[in-house]
Parts: structure tokens; C-alpha cells; sequence
């Protein structure tokens, strides 16, 4: 399962803090705090409430191994005791106990990883790891915490990787300060109809001339 923070225009970069990833000189770090309420609080204690794995690329492992193990609080227990699957190419520091790197062939490496019997593996941000899983169809439920607010440039959730696809949501939340949190699952290829009828104009067909030419 993919769950993610999201602009209204789909930046997931930073959302923690300034110093979180600043890359490309991303100046808008802690954009999700001010929008938190009991809702989203629920929302993500009810996220965490089933046993789940940890899948991550290299990028916010590194973020969440320099944070989570010295926090004592509830969340950083659950980090730190649970196994973090690592998706890397480069060297990386796997002091973080419970941690297992995923090299070489990643697609096949999730693959197999995804038919042991097991918690499911939940991928929080990693934006370069979901559009691999996007590309090869790999994610089984997507969840986004929409904020009201437009960011304009950052790392973005749908990039190169993302396939056409109908998508179901399966379940939805809104918050008293506009944040979204809605759950969707795969739900086949797209589907198309038209509202234009079967007999068209002339001057329909001379437009649909004009831009096939």
C-alpha cells in the first residue's frame, strides 16, 4: 500500500520541515503541520492500527532512520521494531535495526516479496520507489492526504511511472481544516465513452481534419 501527503497539485516532497529535503531549493518544507486535527489524527492512527512492513526508497529511509529511532514515542517504537524493506542502488546505511536492502532486480525482488505471507508493506513517500511500483502495477491500494494548497514546483506523486488505470476509492475522509484522506484500489483499464453523438457536424469533422493533420 502506497500512502502519501499531497498538494492540490500533487507535490509530496518536504511535508515534515524546512530541512526534511530541501533538493532543488524546495523552499515550502512543513507544509502538512498546519492542516493536522483530530481527524487526521485518526485517520493515521487508524493506517497504523494493522501489522504492516515498511517499504522505502533510499531517500526517506535515510530521513526516517535519522529520526524515528530516537523518538519515544509510540510511532517511532512501531519504526524501529518492524522490518523496513529498503530499495536502493547506492550504498546505504542499514544500522536501523530490522532493516533489509533491495538491489538488483527490484522489480522481481517485490515481486517475491509481495507473495510471502506476511503484513502487507506500506510505502510512505519515496516518490522515485512509486513510479517503479506505478510502472509495473505493483501497488495494490493508494492512499492520499490531500492539502488545501498549491505548491507549484517539488517532487511529485504521479511522474514517468504512472500507467492508465481506473482507480475505485474504497473509503474517504474529509477534515475540519480541508484535508482529504481517501483510499483507492486498482479497478481495471480506463473506461471511455463520449457525449458526442454518433452523427457529427461537418464543422466537427473539418476540426478533427484539422488536428490529426
Amino acid at each position: 500500500m502506497v500512502t502519501t501527503f499531497l498538494s492540490l497539485d500533487g507535490v509530496l516532497q518536504a511535508p515534515g520541515g524546512p530541512q526534511e529535503d530541501p533538493t532543488n531549493n524546495f523552499a515550502h518544507g512543513g507544509w502538512m503541520f498546519p492542516h493536522g486535527d483530530a481527524t487526521t489524527d485518526e485517520a493515521m492512527g487508524k493506517l497504523f492500527s494493522t501489522p504492516f512492513d515498511l517499504l522505502l526508497g533510499h531517500f526517506t529511509y535515510d530521513i526516517f532512520a535519522a529520526h524515528w529511532p530516537y523518538q519515544q514515542d509510540e510511532i517511532g517504537e512501531l519504526f524501529t521494531r518492524i522490518r523496513k524493506y529498503v530499495v536502493a542502488t547506492t550504498p546505504v546505511d542499514l544500522s536501523w535495526e530490522n532493516s533489509t536492502l533491495i538491489t538488483g532486480d527490484v522489480v522481481g525482488e517485490l515481486k517475491k516479496l509481495k507473495e510471502q505471507h506476511g503484513p502487507a508493506l506500506l510505502v510512505h513517500g519515496s516518490s522515485v520507489l512509486v513510479q517503479t511500483l506505478l510502472a509495473n502495477h505493483l501497488v495494490d491500494e493508494l492512499t492520499i492526504w490531500i492539502h488545501p494548497i498549491t505548491l507549484g514546483n517539488g517532487k511529485k506523486l504521479f511522474g514517468e511511472g504512472t500507467q492508465a488505470q481506473g482507480w475505485k476509492m474504497t473509503s474517504s475522509v474529509i477534515s475540519t481544516k480541508g484535508v482529504i484522506v481517501a483510499s483507492y484500489v486498482p479497478d481495471g483499464e480506463v473506461k471511455k465513452e463520449s457525449f458526442v453523438p454518433d452523427e457529427v457536424s461537418e464543422r466537427e469533422l473539418k476540426r478533427r481534419e484539422k488536428i490529426s493533420a
